[in-house]
C-alpha cells in the first residue's frame, strides 16, 4: 500500500515538473534542456548559477519559474558599492515601542534572483552563504529563517571580467547546478521576434501549481530509489575529480548530494521510482564541473572542467541498471 502510495506521489511529481517545463517554454523558446535542468534544481531543493552573455534570457528564466510557482520573487541587483545589510536586510530602532525591528531584504523571497553576482564585492558575496546553506539569516545576532521553498538563482557573465570579483570555492560549492542558455537558434530568434510583437510573454504567464504542491513534490522525490551500487557510482566519480593530475581543488561531498538529489529529481521527472546510470551521468556536467579548480599547468593548456568531468565518465565503470527496488 505504501508503495502504491509513493508510486502514486511521484507521477504527480512528474506531472507538475512537466506543467512547469510547459509554462516556462511560453517565455524561453527552444531551450528544454536547461528548463528541464533548472526545474530539476528547484525540485532538489537546490540553488542555480546561470553562467551567459547578456540577453539571452537569464533573467526572464528566473521570473518566469516563479510565476509559474506562485512563489514570491525578490532581485538584488549586484554592485560594487552593494552592501551586505542590502541582501539580508537591517534592524531599525522603531521610535515609538523603543525597540529594534528586522526590516526584510529581498533573501526574504521564494525565488532569489541575483543578478551579476561577481560584481559585487566579496564581503556581499558572504552574505548569502548562510541563507544558501542554511536557509537563514542571521542580523545583529538575531537568526531568521527563511521562506519555504527558497532558490537562489544567480548569474553572472563568463565572458566580461572587468570590474567582477571572482566568486570564492565557498561560493560556487553552494550551487547546485551551473547551466547555460546560450544564444537561439535562427527559427527560434525569429519565433521570439513573433511571440514579443505586442507584448511580453511574460506578461499573460500564470501560475500552474500551488507553493504547496511544490513543498510536497520536493518531498515526494526523496522516495526515490537509489541502489547501493549505484551510490558508490556517485561517490567513485566525485572522489576522482580530488585525485585527477589536472585538479588543484575536487569536488567536495556537496558535488555527492547533488548528483545524488538530482538523480532522484530527474528520475522522478521521467516517470520512474528508480535512479539510472544514465540519470548521474546526465547530470554530472552540470552538477560538478564549477566545483573543480584546475592546476596550473591544465589553465595553461586551456583544460576545461567539463572535459575532466566527461574524461571520468568514460573511465569509470558504470553499475548495471537496477530496474526495481530490489
Amino acid at each position: 500500500m505504501a508503495e502504491t502510495d509513493s508510486q502514486s506521489s511521484l507521477a504527480a511529481v512528474r506531472t507538475l515538473a512537466r506543467q512547469i517545463i510547459a509554462n516556462v517554454n511560453q517565455v524561453i523558446i527552444g531551450k528544454q534542456a536547461t528548463v528541464e535542468l533548472v526545474v530539476i534544481g528547484l525540485l532538489s531543493q537546490g540553488h542555480l548559477l546561470i553562467e551567459d552573455v547578456p540577453g539571452v534570457g537569464k533573467t526572464m528564466l528566473a521570473r518566469s519559474l516563479a510565476l509559474s510557482t506562485a512563489c514570491t520573487f525578490g532581485r538584488l541587483q549586484f554592485t560594487p558599492d552593494m552592501l551586505p545589510s542590502d541582501v539580508t536586510g537591517v534592524s531599525i530602532f522603531n521610535q515609538a515601542t523603543r525597540q529594534f525591528e528586522y526590516q526584510p531584504g529581498a533573501v526574504m523571497s521564494q525565488i532569489l534572483l541575483v543578478d551579476e553576482i561577481n560584481r559585487a564585492t566579496p564581503k556581499t558575496q558572504s552574505a548569502l552563504l548562510e541563507a544558501m546553506e542554511e536557509r537563514q539569516v542571521t542580523v545583529d545576532g538575531v537568526t531568521h529563517p527563511l521562506p519555504q521553498p527558497f532558490m537562489v538563482l544567480a548569474t553572472q557573465n563568463p565572458v566580461e571580467y572587468e570590474g567582477t570579483f571572482p566568486l570564492p570555492e565557498a561560493q560556487l560549492d553552494r550551487f547546485f547546478f551551473r547551466v547555460s542558455l546560450g544564444y537561439p537558434s535562427l527559427w527560434d530568434e525569429m519565433e521570439m521576434m513573433s511571440r514579443q510583437q505586442f507584448q511580453h510573454p511574460i506578461e499573460t504567464l500564470r501560475a500552474v501549481i500551488s507553493v504547496e504542491e511544490l513543498l510536497a513534490a520536493q518531498e515526494a522525490i526523496k522516495s526515490v530509489h537509489v541502489s547501493q551500487s549505484l551510490r558508490e557510482y556517485i561517490v567513485r566519480l566525485v572522489r576522482r575529480t580530488r585525485d585527477h593530475s589536472d585538479v588543484y581543488l575536487g569536488a567536495s561531498p556537496r558535488g555527492s548530494l547533488a548528483l545524488f538529489r538530482g538523480g532522484q529529481a530527474r528520475a522522478a521527472l521521467e516517470g520512474r521510482d528508480f535512479v539510472l546510470p544514465d540519470d548521474i551521468k546526465a547530470l554530472a556536467v552540470p552538477a560538478l564541473a564549477h566545483r573543480l579548480i584546475l592546476a596550473p599547468g591544465a589553465r595553461l593548456r586551456e583544460q576545461k572542467p567539463e572535459a575532466v568531468v566527461t574524461q571520468l565518465l568514460e573511465e569509470i565503470p558504470v553499475p548495471e541498471s537496477a530496474p526495481s527496488r530490489r
